[in-house]
């Protein structure tokens, strides 16, 4: 599954979205800007997304370019009914210069972050 945002610039979409599965859990690949414009794009697939793998979802943040309040409330979103629902949700890639929003919140230290896919399917797989 994949999906961009029409109104690309030189051709480059400004959010393009990936998921596949690993095991039974969902592993859903960012690249682009995650910000107001790209908001219900990212909602939508994120939605669509958990709505078919109801085991877990690790979103790789690797190729964010920026990230903005509305999309970390978003992550946030998704973290939280993950938690209540009982199940597996982490984030990897996080990268501070690209995602400041999470420090300047203080939920770098709350959300789940690994380092890589290999630590966050390990970690889930403990948890």
């Amino acid at each position: 599954m994949s999906g961009n945002m029409p109104g690309d610039l030189d051709g480059v979409p400004a959010l393009s979205l990936t998921a596949r599965t690993v095991g039974d859990i969902a592993v859903v690949e960012i690249h682009g800007i995650l910000d107001a414009t790209t908001r219900e794009q990212f909602a939508t697939f994120l939605a669509d997304t958990a709505a078919r793998h109801r085991e877990g979802m690790i979103l790789d943040l690797g190729g964010v370019s920026f990230m903005d309040s509305r999309a970390l409330g978003l992550i946030v979103h998704y973290w939280q009914a993950s938690t209540a629902a009982g199940t597996r949700f982490a984030l990897v890639g996080v990268q501070y210069s690209r995602s400041k929003v999470m420090w300047v919140t203080g939920l770098a230290g709350r959300l789940p972050l690994y380092d890589s896919l290999d630590d966050a399917l390990a970690g889930l797989r403990e948890g």
